[in-house]
């Protein structure tokens, strides 16, 4: 039995708990907002009874075994990571875009989504329009599904025509081969929003070639290109503090400006040892010099929002 003492402590305690102030819905919402926003992250479920995964797929193959949302934001929000762009994997799950779908019903205002739709399907335009209510403001396009010919015939067309009328860019997985044919489709399609992923994966050989990186800067003419500062894990030395890219970052600031660039961590990657999220983010918060606090802001989230949350 409870002593008098022990319940008279506890009656103080749960009177100084109710008379704290509750946060309100409204209040939440506008700290999850000021906080920074991860462009680029993968998650998963290891319910692949529920959440099925593509032909050829078994839980084996999902490395980690599990990567929720729930365990995105442990890792995220201790670095002031309150929102995440979701990406759909190419290889999990495909063009079935439900477990992200449920992810940003789930946790509403924390996500936004690039999916993916089959391209070679009839009307793939009407599905994609038919994905923005749910989140999907984006969608990942990559030459690994298709090959050389990733970018051609009708269904791509009409992919990148949508996305000139209802915003929703045109996310791409390619190296900084692949690039030339990115600016043609850019060329033709002016009024698509477009990014490209992971700095068009230069670097991924160990080594940063200046006339790689001048080519992603070259696409900075057309207006409507963004670039994600990301997958620092894969590129490079592969390993913390990064520094070594901090050169091709610059570069790309200059060419696009911090208003069209945009971190991301690429998790769950990022955070395979030795590599951290928390590296991740520090060298774009704490490793890059000469720019401004407004700037880094841009960097760190006010891109992202414009893109994937406005």
């Amino acid at each position: 039995m409870l002593d008098r003492r022990t319940l008279l402590q506890s009656s103080a305690l749960a009177v100084a708990a109710g008379s704290l102030p509750r946060i309100s819905p409204a209040a939440e919402e506008r700290r999850i907002n000021e906080m920074y926003i991860d462009a680029h992250s993968h998650v998963w479920s290891p319910e692949v009874e529920k959440w099925p995964l593509a032909k050829g797929q078994t839980k084996a193959d999902l490395k980690p075994p599990s990567f929720t949302p729930q365990e995105l934001f442990k890792l995220a929000e201790p670095v002031g990571v309150g929102r995440v762009v979701l990406i759909q994997h190419s290889v999990y799950h495909l063009f079935d875009n439900r477990y992200l779908m449920a992810c940003a019903k789930l946790m509403p205002g924390r996500f936004s989504i690039v999916g993916m739709v089959d391209d070679t399907i009839p009307h793939p335009d009407t599905t994609m329009k038919d994905l923005l209510p749910h989140g999907v403001r984006g969608l990942r396009i990559t030459p690994r599904i298709r090959g050389e010919k990733w970018l051609e015939g009708p269904g791509m067309e009409a992919l990148w025509k949508a996305g000139a009328e209802t915003g929703q860019a045109m996310c791409c997985l390619i190296d900084a081969a692949d690039l030339d044919n990115v600016a043609a489709m850019c060329a033709r399609f002016p009024y698509t929003p477009v990014v490209i992923d992971h700095f068009a994966r230069i670097g991924v050989d160990g080594t940063i070639r200046d006339a790689d990186v001048a080519k992603l800067c070259d696409l900075a003419k057309r207006k409507t290109v963004h670039v994600k500062l990301s997958a620092y894990y894969a590129l490079g030395k592969k390993q913390p503090p990064h520094e070594e890219l901090l050169p091709m970052i610059r570069r790309v600031l200059d060419a696009y400006g911090p208003e069209r660039c945009m971190w991301a961590s690429d998790a769950p990657y990022q955070v395979e040892p030795p590599n951290t999220y928390q590296a991740s983010i520090e060298l774009i918060r704490d490793r890059l010099d000469g720019i401004s606090a407004g700037d880094r802001e841009w960097l760190l989230r006010k891109t992202a929002e414009k893109v994937f949350f406005s």
